[in-house]
């Protein structure tokens, strides 16, 4: 352990210590105990309480839409898309240009929107966790801990290893334990039987009234919506849409339209497109709802995506140096991050200008969508501050009435609040934002190039760590959204910091491990360490090495044995 990490131990560990925060289970959270979220507790008022309604998409790109998030970046948006209602609520509210998902992919996401936490302290950055929302505060217990009286409901994709129905997390009404192939119209047998007879496909064959479901949805939501209304009940509503995840479905119009319209300028297939559009006609019928019931001045709107888009083509010459089936890909220094130009035949990548895609912790698997808009927000704001979607725990807490402050201490997100009231910025105990993907999968032998990673975000820097590799690569996405310069070697001193502080959160919340993959002897298959001693050992040295600027094939890591899948979850 360095110097500079021995300050920021001592300084900050107990701040974020996993302990006993993190394990009070929700009877002592909503008993009359120390951490009580009563209405006192979080110093509600007696006002009329706002509405909230959370619009999550699933895969959606951040420029993904017919609206740039941040209109200073070329390429930010693509016009042959139309989401007229996606640009309403951007006209009408605050774009964070900075806006994140919590992880790359979608479950991990949704844990930890619920919860507030980072996915590395709920020790669950992949599906299978054994964290349990059950044990734990979540949005809506919090949001009835401020006032009894909010009814709060969840319509659309709960997510796959949740590990709890969403009335278990504290809603009152739900489509259940919901995943992605209740979108998709399809079970698990069918979904084996037509890969086995080659008659499934990703893109949309046929049309579909109720494309990934989008509208049965949304139906529900409004209901809901009207219910509440009409009994002058507050109300917390996610819309959690399947689109446009995976499978593509459109209704026939809305195909015929873009079939007419030709071959989208992106990789992104014209029937993408379509369900897109489909998937922002729900979304208009939500904000047309809001403004019949006559809510729209006492209801905040968010929209989000849980991750970064899909790549549809992987062999686009444009994500050269940016995503290949290799770990790390370095460009030249003088690459800009934007090209000027681009040829007239050539489609652009599915998330570009950014750096990657879903699974990834490149830009393109994390920088998302993120809009908002209700009472107080300036119409056309725009903050370039990073927040991220465990941000809203407490977000909807503050906007309620309650205390952040009191909130227990295991919740890592700040309120937006300040911000988009023009009052202040984030605050958080960590300065930084945290995104952990450690551990490890195989396919022929070597570790998939997406995992195996950990990403800080602090202000305009971005430190991203290969555990694998033992590279670290920093850039200023500020100048340079597209990651295309690593500027680890040329300020070292920033990298170092920024390191210490991603060590110092993960040791102190007890995260899943970085895997050590040693490939000195060149091991083709899969080996696990259960040995806690050893796994404990193997990473100690994976990060002495980090912290020396060796790689781990280096030194006494090479002398171990090799294709280590090691982490702290195959002990427990």
């Amino acid at each position: 352990m360095n110097r500079l990490e021995k300050t920021h131990r001592k300084s900050r560990k107990h701040r974020w210590r996993r302990g006993d925060g993190a394990r009070r289970s929700v009877s002592l959270t909503l008993s009359a105990g120390a951490l009580a979220l009563g209405v006192n507790a979080l110093g509600a008022e007696p006002d009329a309480r706002p509405n909230i309604l959370f619009i999550l998409t699933d895969d959606q790109g951040w420029a993904e839409s017919s609206v740039p998030i941040d209109p200073a970046v070329p390429h930010g948006s693509c016009p042959y898309l139309e989401t007229p209602h996606i640009e309403r609520l951007a006209g009408e509210g605050m774009r964070f240009t900075d806006g994140y998902a919590s992880a790359p992919i979608c479950t991990p996401t949704r844990r930890s929107v619920l919860c507030g936490m980072t996915t590395a302290r709920q020790r669950g950055t992949e599906f299978p966790s054994a964290f349990d929302p059950r044990e734990h505060l979540t949005i809506p217990r919090a949001l009835k801990a401020v006032d009894p009286a909010y009814r709060c409901a969840h319509f659309g994709k709960w997510g796959s290893s949740m590990e709890a129905a969403p009335e278990e997390a504290g809603y009152d009404e739900s489509d259940g334990i919901t995943g992605n192939f209740t979108g998709d119209f399809l079970d698990w047998k069918a979904f084996f039987q037509r890969k086995q007879a080659g008659t499934w496909t990703r893109i949309a064959g046929e049309p579909f009234e109720d494309p990934k479901r989008t509208f049965s949805i949304t139906d529900r939501a409004v209901d809901f919506m009207r219910r509440q209304a009409g009994a002058s009940r507050p109300f917390y509503a996610q819309v959690s849409y399947y689109a446009v995840h995976d499978q593509i479905q459109a209704r026939a119009e809305t195909l015929a339209k873009y079939r007419e319209k030709g071959t989208p300028p992106r990789d992104f297939p014209l029937e993408f497109a379509a369900m897109l559009e489909d998937l922002d006609v729900g979304i208009g019928r939500l904000l047309q709802a809001v403004d019949e019931l006559g809510i729209a001045d006492n209801t905040f709107v968010f929209l989000a995506s849980d991750n970064g888009g899909h790549q549809h083509r992987w062999n686009n010459p444009l994500y050269r140096n940016r995503v290949s089936g290799t770990r790390s890909q370095p460009t030249s220094a003088g690459e800009p991050a934007v090209p000027a130009e681009v040829e007239p035949d050539e489609r652009l990548p599915d998330n570009y200008p950014l750096r990657g895609a879903k699974q990834w912790l490149y830009e393109g698997g994390i920088r998302v969508p993120f809009l908002a808009r209700g009472p107080g927000i300036e119409g056309g704001a725009l903050t370039r501050e990073p927040v991220v979607l465990y941000d809203l725990l407490p977000t909807f807490v503050d906007m309620a009435g309650g205390d952040p402050a009191a909130l227990p201490g295991d919740i890592d997100g700040g309120s937006l609040k300040p911000l988009l009231l023009g009052t202040g910025g984030v605050r958080r105990a960590l300065p930084g934002l945290v995104f952990h993907r450690p551990l490890l999968r195989f396919r022929g032998g070597s570790p998939l190039p997406h995992m195996g990673m950990s990403a800080y975000r602090a202000g305009d820097w971005k430190l991203v760590v290969d555990w694998v590799a033992g590279e670290k690569e920093l850039f200023n996405l500020r100048r340079d959204p597209g990651e295309a310069k690593n500027l680890a070697a040329a300020q070292p001193a920033e990298t170092e910091a920024l390191f210490s502080q991603l060590m110092d959160y993960l040791d102190a919340v007890d995260a899943e491990q970085p895997q050590a993959q040693l490939e000195s002897v060149g091991l083709k298959t899969r080996n696990t360490v259960t040995d806690p001693k050893k796994i404990a050992n193997l990473n100690a040295l994976a990060r002495k090495a980090l912290q020396e600027g060796r790689t781990p094939q280096e030194g006494r890591l090479s002398s171990g044995p090799a294709g280590l899948s090691v982490g702290a979850h195959s002990t427990r």
